[in-house]
């Protein structure tokens, strides 16, 4: 469950114009950026060929996260600021809290500490502990697990999901809306700036130009409704955004549990997991060494050149994720063959042993570095 400080709700309701959000938007995007690496790193963890329709739904999250990322800075830039994806802090120190201090509640650390988003391997403890803490709606709706998960990884038997004690990122989101509402203005003073419309990656519905509050409000909820699922319309509320997807929270309770999500006439909520289980293939995953650091590989090593060529792509990716988001949205397109280029780059990084650390391979390290050196 997510921890919002109580700070940062604040700063939103004293914004004054529009100018005042600058601050808050930038942390949405950063926000949106730090769930990616984790989920990357879990993709990269699953060996080539192997456990597809995992990959598939982690893959299908990071997809939707990166087009949060591309909402949120679409918003700063009709609001009149300008998106930074290249300050050193940018990306995070992993493991870390999420930006702005948001963090997540550990369900089974009783002193109180607040768990931090790491960098590992697919795991079990993963998906339940950052993975679906991140995504946590407000009110998740616990459907039943009507049969047990597969054997293998996902085969010991846990409690369910606890309910949140603190405020999820729908609230920061909706704390957002609501100002963009108090400002009330017909049109946002950045409306003619050029923004990113990857309308070849995303259908139109879901990434357009913003220019008015309703635009960045509707905007808004489609980052939250793809995250949490939806609430209105039912009784209960839904699993399901408004495309007809399951929302990234219950993508991810379905690999937990090991079965499919599916409607079910006789549950409560009408839904329950016992649908398709989810084949999981034990020699198919890469025993990953947390939060990796280059620094920590030996000097000429394979391992170090290959990590320091990661960190490499990955600040180009960013580098020119900046140039498109502030005047130049054609160099968008180029980022994709760097997505590539990461992918390519972190499979084989992962099939490396850890020197010195029998069992374990080499992680991927997200680490921040000067493209100038």
């Amino acid at each position: 469950m997510l921890r919002l400080q109580p700070e940062l709700l604040q700063k939103i309701e004293a914004a004054k114009e529009p100018k005042d959000l600058f601050g808050i938007m930038q942390g949405a995007i950063e926000l949106e950026h730090s769930t990616i690496p984790p989920y990357l790193t879990a993709m990269f963890s699953l060996k080539p060929g192997k456990n597809r329709e995992i990959w598939g739904i982690i893959h299908s999250v990071v997809l939707e996260e990166m087009l949060h990322m591309t909402i949120a800075s679409n918003i700063l830039i009709a609001l009149g600021g300008d998106p930074n994806f290249i300050h050193k802090d940018f990306i995070p120190n992993y493991p870390s809290p999420l930006p702005m201090n948001i963090s997540a509640k550990d369900p089974d650390d009783k002193d109180e500490n607040y768990l931090t988003v790491s960098l590992g391997g697919f795991s079990k403890k993963q998906l339940h502990h950052v993975f679906m803490s991140i995504e946590q709606p407000e009110s998740p709706i616990h459907y039943q697990v009507k049969e047990g998960p597969p054997k293998g990884l996902l085969s010991s038997a846990e409690s369910g999901i606890e309910e949140p004690e603190y405020a999820t990122i729908g609230a920061f989101y909706n704390a957002i809306k609501k100002k963009l509402l108090d400002l009330d203005l017909d049109l946002l003073p950045g409306a003619d700036r050029p923004q990113v419309i990857p309308d070849k990656y995303y259908p139109s519905d879901d990434c357009f130009h913003i220019r008015t509050v309703d635009d960045a409000i509707k905007a808004i909820d489609i980052i939250v409704e793809q995250g949490e699922g939806t609430s209105e319309g039912t009784e209960d509320g839904s699993p399901l955004d408004p495309d007809g997807e399951l929302a990234h929270y219950y993508r991810f309770a379905e690999l937990y549990y090991g079965r499919r999500l599916v409607k079910d006439p006789d549950a409560p909520g009408k839904y329950s997991y016992s649908g398709p289980v989810f084949p999981f293939e034990v020699d198919g995953l890469w025993n990953l060494n947390a939060d990796t650091k280059a620094g920590q590989l030996p000097e000429g090593s394979a391992q170090r050149r290959q990590a320091d060529q990661f960190n490499y792509v990955y600040r180009k990716l960013l580098l020119t994720l900046h140039q498109a988001f502030n005047g130049e949205p054609e160099k968008f397109d180029a980022t994709i063959g760097l997505m590539y280029d990461i992918k390519l780059v972190g499979e084989k990084l992962v099939s490396m042993p850890y020197p010195g650390k029998v069992g374990l391979n080499c992680g991927p390290p997200f680490e921040y570095v000067n493209l100038n050196k």
